[in-house]
């Protein structure tokens, strides 16, 4: 009697533990909230990096002065900007429009105004060693990059980068040239606005290689930046053959209508 109660005992206590194991599979578990999504930028981790910048790595630092740039230096760059305004007055005597630099053997723009302008700059032996229908970066026209005259360095030497630029797009003295059309700039009888309140060239922030055709690319709304000298502002070659300095913070409104040949949105920059 006793053994069979006690397989009996036994028998119910197994019964209660399997009992017991299937519990959690038929418990209604509590929804479990779903994890966050992953950080992309956890802490301590930089973000992406932004548009990369179009300057070329070779180019000298901006501005190449940390400094007002009071005279001397202020002084030297306003006089290679007379110089180069002279020639170009000198260059539109003698062809009857501005110059807009020479297109390659394929029609595209292959040296830049400031090789055009090398004869009116005192610089007929120079400009006659380039092959003007190779491009700026041929075999042969790129050993010439070496011999930048001085009157396109800013009073020391940047390795055949200038900052002089001049403006290029719609309403400027430089228009966007046509492929296979001989590249030529305005005359000054287009440039209505007067010859006295329209910008030609300036100091540009980026630097270019002197003999490339690579100018400040304008529009109403995408005004270039310019100051690449001076840390305080920016000198500029006016049509008529002046120079002015524009401060940092010159308003870009005013600098569109400077750019502007014929917009009819006249500035006076001395008051």
């Amino acid at each position: 009697m006793s053994v069979r109660i006690i397989r009996r005992a036994m028998l119910l206590a197994l019964s209660a533990a399997i009992g017991l194991a299937c519990l959690p599979a038929c418990k209604k578990t509590k929804p479990t909230e779903s994890a966050p999504p992953e950080n992309p930028n956890p802490p301590g981790t930089p973000p992406p990096p932004g548009p990369t910048s179009t300057r070329d790595p070779g180019a000298p630092s901006s501005p190449v002065f940390n400094t007002t740039g009071s005279a001397p230096l202020r002084t030297a760059s306003a006089e290679n900007l007379k110089q180069i305004g002279l020639a170009l007055h000198n260059y539109h005597d003698a062809t009857g429009s501005l110059p807009a630099g020479y297109a390659d053997k394929t029609g595209k723009p292959g040296l830049s105004w400031r090789v055009a302008l090398l004869p009116y700059l005192e610089q007929e032996n120079l400009f006659r060693q380039f092959k003007t229908n190779e491009p700026w970066d041929s075999e042969h026209n790129k050993k010439l990059i070496r011999m930048m005259p001085k009157v396109y360095m800013p009073g020391t030497s940047t390795n055949g980068y200038t900052f002089y630029r001049g403006f290029t797009g719609p309403g400027t003295w430089l228009p966007p040239q046509q492929k296979g059309q001989s590249p030529r700039g305005v005359t000054f009888g287009s440039i209505t606005d007067g010859l006295s309140v329209t910008t030609l060239v300036a100091e540009a922030y980026d630097p270019v290689i002197w003999t490339k055709p690579d100018e400040l690319e304008f529009a109403p709304n995408k005004v270039p930046k310019l100051g690449g000298v001076y840390r305080t502002g920016a000198l500029v070659l006016m049509a008529d053959g002046s120079v002015k300095f524009l401060r940092s913070g010159f308003e870009n409104s005013t600098l569109a209508k400077l750019i502007q040949i014929s917009d009819g949105g006249i500035v006076d920059i001395d008051r």
